[in-house]
């Protein structure tokens, strides 16, 4: 079966196999349900679903505590619990043993996968493919609807300009325009064409707003951000966001501005509501609300969560072990402290959302039938793809790569990651859902055979983190690997390389190294990886190294003549890793952020501000270059892609009109190929100053040997305006614009336009 008929025939799949979907309920309709459903819920029964909670079955006391809430109607949503069995065990509670009957909302982080694991969203956020990660996420979302889940805590939309973040794992990197494409297209991938579309759940974007500016990259730590940095860089994926349907929006941990956004009137209410219109429900990140007694602008529970509620956080969720604070709003409505109205207002959303998901009519799950769905072999041949068009290749010097499988006859494969099934899907990869990846090992044996002789050495192990990673206590346990010499190790990798025709280094970070609570101070190659790099380059064998990073290693000043990234590649990653090896793929991903050449750089952006002295950038620090190792867009193919003939067909419009521009984009290699073309954008004149360059379109393309495609992309208004922080408003300024065509943001083929005052 060919890959767009399974991909298909995966898609299309109604949740009951004999069964038409009905249509969506019209607005009129839900309102009406909720104002009935409303008109019978005493306030502690409304209080109840701003409550969303941890629901581990496999802590009977903590089970226990939260199932009597739930026979009490004081439950909105649980999380955490995956296992169709239970989960209809909790719905049943709910709905059979409470007064209303008012089913719950089972919420997860479905990050980049639930069974099926597909590359980091970093590195799918690489492929520039929004459409390709539209039918993941669809994928992801089909796997988790089936398991009985109804919410994605997720996408994660921050922007960041610092990869020491460890949430950079969850991104799309530095840039909005970027980052907005892949926001949408998530929400999209998430949803369906509607909230409550079969086989798919509400979209969650998350953390409004501003996390990914948290000081020195230390997550949890509070952002300070600009009005124009704001406007014009992190708010823009949001707003991609909502106006793409979602459904739910996450509050952030941090303080914005000295602001926690958990209690963020400006941002929750006036920002998202009030400007961008979004009609559906705020949920608190773990302990957001209560941590605003730690933030010091609450004196208790019950005033962080009227703070809260006030602000337009309409759920909490709460950590386990801690104490609700939204059942405080019930007695605060019988004193006279809060409006009836306010609360209703409050739960409204939450309720419309189950309606609208038609959990009132099939609050259950489908035991038999989730094992299949989460098992589709066409899940996994669209991972694997993925995994393909996610690989960023940097370096390939002499043309190492693709390796000729018919001129070799040992191959050594080497280090730390190179037979980590468990690393090669990265973090937000929960055990609970059963996942399975080979390992890049693995990929290669299977593709090679008996054939080519394939020996492996781990050379080094990556050492364990200094503050352990909390998502560790959700992994298996698992054996402790024995002992290694790394100084043997090293020796041992050395003589494989040297008694094989190539040899392939597996570097990076393990999984934990990424994600929540994973800031990382410097970008080296942890422990004694370096070391094990150089001394296998010394022997002069061809070295390819493949990085498991989601972060900018330096690795740029090694003398390895090729670098493929391919990220954390999920499930698929070792069948996917050899194919791009191998030739049976070709890499096409394009970085999504500048990638620097060490962390001494950050917070770090290709889109500054002219400044001063823009000739000499990068000579700011007096013993080092500022330039970075590879620039944001960057990647190499297997081929080679030329571009010419740029024209622009519009070259004066007036304000309000759009620019048409062509460029011809030619094959000039000797192997079929796909090449990101990039446009970008600068103002030259206006009330504040502008970016050097700005990404304003980008196209990915396949071409043959020899082919040559004309490109048309088309400038909008929206993308001339921009957020001036002296008028506090959006403008769109009459100005002379120059723009360029390329491969990245370091591209030099010009024209230039103008917009008439």
């Amino acid at each position: 079966m060919g890959l767009a008929l399974s991909l298909a025939l995966a898609l299309s799949r109604p949740s009951d196999a004999g069964a038409q979907a009905p249509p969506p309920p019209s607005d009129a309709t839900v309102d009406a349900r909720v104002d009935a459903l409303l008109a019978q819920m005493n306030p502690e029964e409304k209080a109840g679903q701003l409550s969303q909670y941890f629901y581990f079955v496999q802590s009977p006391p903590m089970a226990a505590a939260i199932e009597q809430q739930m026979k009490a109607g004081r439950v909105g949503a649980v999380l955490f619990t995956t296992d169709p069995r239970q989960v209809n065990r909790a719905q049943r509670i709910a709905i059979e043993q409470s007064r209303l009957k008012i089913p719950l909302l089972f919420g997860f982080d479905v990050v980049h996968g639930f069974r099926t694991i597909f590359p980091a969203p970093i590195g799918m956020a690489a492929s520039w493919d929004p459409a390709l990660v539209e039918r993941s996420q669809a994928i992801a979302a089909r796997e988790a609807r089936a398991a009985g889940m109804h919410w994605a805590f997720g996408p994660m939309v921050d922007i960041t300009l610092d990869p020491r973040w460890g949430r950079v794992f969850e991104g799309a990197g530095e840039d909005p325009f970027l980052g907005s494409a892949m926001a949408a297209a998530q929400v999209r991938g998430f949803q369906g064409p509607y909230i409550g579309a079969p086989d798919h759940i509400i979209a969650g974007p998350k953390h409004f707003a501003g996390y990914g500016a948290a000081l020195g990259g230390r997550d949890y730590d509070e952002a300070e951000i600009s009005d124009q940095q704001l406007h014009n860089l992190y708010l823009p994926p949001f707003k991609a966001a909502v106006e793409a349907g979602a459904g739910n929006i996450m509050a952030a941990y941090m303080a914005l501005n000295g602001v926690p956004a958990a209690a963020n009137r400006w941002l929750l209410t006036d920002v998202l509501r009030k400007e961008w219109g979004f009609k559906g429900w705020v949920v608190s990140d773990a302990g957001g609300v209560a941590s605003l007694v730690t933030h010091g602008v609450a004196r208790d529970g019950a005033e962080a969560a009227l703070k809260a509620l006030g602000a337009g956080t309409n759920m909490e969720m709460i950590p386990p072990g801690q104490a609700a604070t939204m059942p405080a709003v019930a007695a605060a409505v019988a004193e006279g402290k809060l409006p009836a109205a306010q609360l209703d207002a409050a739960v409204r959303p939450i309720l419309a959302a189950k309606f609208r998901l038609g959990l009132f009519e099939q609050p259950y799950v489908d035991e038999a039938r989730a094992e299949a769905v989460m098992n589709d072999p066409a899940h996994r041949v669209a991972a694997r793809v993925a995994a393909e068009r996610s690989a960023v290749l940097l370096r390939n010097e002499g043309a190492v790569l693709p390796l000729d499988r018919t001129r070799l006859r040992s191959l050594a494969v080497i280090g730390p990651l190179a037979d980590s099934a468990r690393d090669i899907m990265g973090s937000w990869v929960f055990d609970l859902n059963h996942p399975q990846a080979r390992s890049v090992l693995a990929g290669i044996r299977a593709k090679l055979g008996p054939g080519v002789r394939v020996d492996h050495a781990e050379g080094v192990r990556i050492p364990p983190r200094l503050h352990p990673s909390p998502m560790a206590a959700l992994e298996r346990n698992k054996p402790a690997p024995p002992p290694l010499d790394e100084t043997a190790g090293i020796a041992r990798a050395v003589e494989l390389a040297r008694q094989a025709d190539a040899a392939v280094l597996v570097l990076g970070e393990t999984q934990e190294m990424s994600g929540e609570m994973a800031s990382r101070a410097t970008f080296d190659l942890p422990g004694r990886q370096r070391e094990l790099l150089d001394a296998v380059t010394a022997t002069g064998k061809p070295v390819i190294v493949v990085l498991m990073t989601v972060r900018p290693l330096t690795i740029h000043d090694s003398k390895a003549p090729a670098i493929l990234d391919v990220w954390y590649p999920g499930s698929e990653g070792g069948e996917a890793v050899a194919n791009l090896l191998f030739g049976d793929a070709t890499p096409g991903g394009k970085l999504p952020y500048t990638w620097v050449r060490s962390a001494a750089q950050l917070p770090m952006t290709y889109a500054r501000l002219p400044s001063h002295d823009p000739a000499r950038a990068d000579q700011r620090y007096q013993e080092a270059s500022n330039a970075p190792a590879w620039p944001f867009g960057f990647g190499l193919s297997y081929t080679t892609f030329a571009y010419s003939r740029l024209t622009v067909l519009t070259p004066k419009v007036r304000p309000g009109e759009p620019v048409s521009v062509t460029v011809d984009l030619t094959n000039t290699g000797s192997r079929p190929g796909e090449e990101v073309a990039q446009l970008y954008l600068h103002q030259r004149l206006g009330e504040a100053s502008r970016p050097v360059r700005q990404l304003k379109g980008f196209q990915r393309v396949a071409l043959k040997p020899g082919e040559t495609r004309t490109l048309r992309f088309t400038i909008t208004p929206a993308d001339l305006r921009y957020w001036n922080a002296a008028r506090r408003d959006w403008v769109a300024e009459a100005s002379p614009f120059d723009l360029w065509i390329g491969g990245s943001s370091a591209a030099e083929l010009g024209g230039s336009f103008a917009v008439a005052p």
